[in-house]
C-alpha cells in the first residue's frame, strides 16, 4: 500500500449525528485525508472542502461514484443508515434497503480494494432479552436475572433474539444483523479486514431533529423529550417508559473510534460494544432527569409544568412496534483489546446534550 493511500480515509454518512463528531475529531487529531459521503451536509456546513477533506453529495448505492473513493482509501468508516424507530414501522422497505441492500456492494468493494472497514452496526441486533422472550412466549419457567452482570450482552456469545416477522419494528435489527454476517463471511472467505461497532444509545449535541422545524416524523427519545421541553409540551412515555437503556456520551464514543483507528491491527476481525453500562436509566427516569436539568439550565422554566403521558407503542410509532426491555453492554472486550473505557456520567452527558440543543434551537426560545 502506497503512503498516500495509507493515510486516505472514506467516511460514508459523514454528516450524520455520529459521523459529524467523528469527522471533526479525525480532521483535528490525525493527518488523514478524507472523502466524506452523505446526502446533505447541514451538520458540517462549516467544514469547507480543502486539501484534507472533500464532500461528495451522493447516495452510497451509486457505485460509480463510491468505488473510486474506496479504491484510493486504506480505511472506510461506514455510518450510512436509516436508524429511527418511526421509520421501522412506517417505511420498512426503505430501512432494509438502506441498512442491507445498498451496503452489500460496499462490503464487496472494500474486500476487493483491501480497505479496512469500520462498520457501525447497532445494539438493536441483540433484540429482546432471553428473559423477556421466554416470558412473552410463556413456554417455560424462567427466573429473572438478579444482577446487572447477568443482563450483560456479549459480542461473541449472546444470542440475538428478534421478534416475529409481522412486527415491522425488527426490520432494522434484522437488516443490520444480516449485514454483520455478510461482513464476517467476507472476512472469513475473502480476507476482508473489518471492525464492527455496536453503539449503545449515543447522545450529544446535534442529535436528530425537532419535528416541524428541521425534520418530519418522530425522532429518537432524547430529541422527542427536548422538543417537548422547548415547546412546553407533553413528554410521551411509550408503554409506560419502563424499558431501560444505557446512554453513551458522543465524545466517549468518538474516543473509542479514535483508539480503534490507532490500533487497526489489534481490532481487525473484532466486534465491539461501545456503550456505558454505568449510565443505565429507564425512559421514565430519563424524562425526570431531563426535566430537572432543563430547569437548571433555563431557570425561567422552573415553574412550568411539563406533563408526562403514557402512550402505547402502537399509538406513538404505528402498527408493528415492539421493544426490547433492557440492553446492558459488556465492555470487557474493548477494554481488554483497545483500552477504551467511557468517562462521562449520565448527568454530565445529558447536561451537555441539552446545552447543545438549546444552543442549536435558540431561535425557538
Amino acid at each position: 500500500m502506497n503512503a498516500t493511500r495509507e493515510k486516505h480515509l472514506t467516511m460514508l454518512g459523514c454528516a450524520g449525528f455520529i459521523g459529524s463528531h467523528i469527522l471533526r475529531r479525525i480532521l483535528a487529531a490525525t493527518s488523514y485525508t478524507i472523502d466524506g459521503v452523505d446526502l446533505e451536509r447541514t451538520r458540517i456546513a462549516d467544514i469547507d472542502n480543502s486539501d484534507r477533506f472533500t464532500f461528495h453529495r451522493v447516495d452510497v448505492a451509486d457505485s460509480k461514484a463510491i468505488e473510486p473513493l474506496l479504491e484510493k482509501s486504506s480505511v472506510v468508516i461506514s455510518l450510512a443508515a436509516l436508524c429511527n424507530p418511526y421509520l421501522y414501522t412506517n417505511s420498512p422497505v426503505a430501512v432494509i434497503e438502506s441498512n442491507f441492500t445498498k451496503m452489500y456492494p460496499v462490503i464487496e468493494a472494500c474486500s476487493r480494494y483491501q480497505c479496512h472497514l469500520i462498520h457501525f452496526s447497532t445494539s438493536e441486533i441483540y433484540g429482546k432479552t432471553v428473559y423477556s422472550q421466554i416470558a412473552c412466549n410463556k413456554q417455560i419457567a424462567c427466573n429473572k436475572p438478579e444482577t446487572t452482570a447477568e443482563w450483560e450482552l456479549h459480542e461473541d456469545t449472546s444470542a440475538l433474539l428478534l421478534g416475529p416477522v409481522q412486527a415491522q419494528r425488527w426490520c432494522y435489527a434484522a437488516a443490520k444483523q444480516l449485514l454483520e454476517r455478510t461482513i464476517v463471511a467476507y472476512g472469513f472467505e475473502r480476507n476482508l479486514a473489518y471492525t464492527i461497532i455496536r453503539p449503545f444509545n449515543f447522545i450529544g449535541p446535534g442529535m436528530d431533529y425537532i419535528p416541524g422545524i428541521d425534520g418530519d416524523g418522530v425522532p429518537r427519545v432524547f430529541a422527542c423529550f427536548m422538543g417537548a421541553l422547548m415547546n412546553s409540551g407533553t413528554l410521551a412515555l411509550v408503554d409506560g417508559g419502563y424499558n431501560r437503556r444505557c446512554f453513551t456520551d458522543i465524545d466517549d464514543a468518538v474516543d473509542a473510534i479514535m483508539m480503534i483507528l490507532e490500533n487497526l491491527s489489534g481490532s481487525r476481525g473484532q466486534i465491539f460494544n461501545v456503550g456505558n453500562p454505568e449510565n443505565e436509566l429507564s425512559i421514565r427516569e430519563l424524562a425526570a432527569i431531563m426535566i430537572r436539568l432543563y430547569g437548571d439550565l433555563k431557570p425561567e422554566s422552573r415553574n412550568t409544568e411539563f406533563p408526562v403521558k403514557e402512550v402505547t407503542g402502537r399509538e406513538f410509532y404505528g402498527e408493528g412496534y415492539e421493544d426490547s426491555d433492557r440492553r446492558i453492554p459488556s465492555i470487557e472486550k474493548i477494554i481488554r483489546i483497545i483500552g477504551w473505557k467511557p468517562q462521562s456520567g449520565i448527568e454530565t452527558t445529558l447536561k451537555k446534550a441539552i446545552e447543545g440543543f438549546l444552543k442549536q434551537y435558540r431561535f425557538l426560545q
